[in-house]
């Protein structure tokens, strides 16, 4: 009876160690079937999918102590560095954010109309993002005060201003020889 205890005990510790081998297998196909699938890992911000690297720069890893936000200094709002490929007399950001702006606050636009307005200085990708919205949905009115300009590096700045129901964020980069909306965002104020 003895034997059969010792033989029934090395076959259930057999069992458990099979059962959690074959979990661990299914675990790791499981992670590597879904990391296939989701694309590359864009390692700067930790972002999973495609990742579009041809309309933004990566800004610098922060030094020690950094705490990683970036204030524009007084003389970067005025002296932007646009990079080597912008063309002879291109306007400048906040030039193209305030008229991007002011074309993506007239709700009382048709659709076509409002579209094409903004076209001029969207980029490609934004375009294609912009095709088919309604003006009725865009979450504000009118420009409350001026634009805040902050360089994120060479070819990108940010830019917003306030409007009457929150902050208008418009992210510009460099594009065809020049300033180009690339990003729309809004913060509830």
């Amino acid at each position: 009876m003895r034997r059969v205890l010792q033989i029934l005990g090395t076959a259930a510790l057999r069992s458990r160690i099979g059962i959690a081998l074959v979990l661990v297998i299914v675990v790791l196909a499981v992670v590597g079937v879904a990391r296939v699938f989701s694309g590359p890992e864009d390692v700067r911000t930790g972002a999973v999918g495609p990742v579009d690297t041809s309309t933004a720069t990566s800004a610098a890893a922060p030094k020690e102590g950094d705490d990683g936000v970036v204030e524009p200094s007084p003389e970067s709002s005025t002296a932007l560095d646009p990079g080597p490929s912008l063309s002879p007399g291109a306007r400048r950001p906040e030039t193209v954010a305030e008229a991007f702006a002011g074309d993506w606050l007239d709700r009382t636009a048709k659709a076509d109309a409002w579209y094409e307005a903004l076209l001029i200085n969207s980029t490609p990708t934004l375009a294609a993002k912009l095709k088919g919205v309604d003006p009725v949905v865009v979450p504000a009115d009118r420009l409350t005060g001026p634009a805040t300009v902050v360089p994120r590096g060479s070819g990108l700045v940010e830019v917003s201003y306030p409007v009457d129901s929150g902050t208008l964020l418009l992210r510009l980069v460099v594009g065809e020889g020049r300033w180009l909306v690339d990003g729309v965002d809004w913060e509830r104020g």
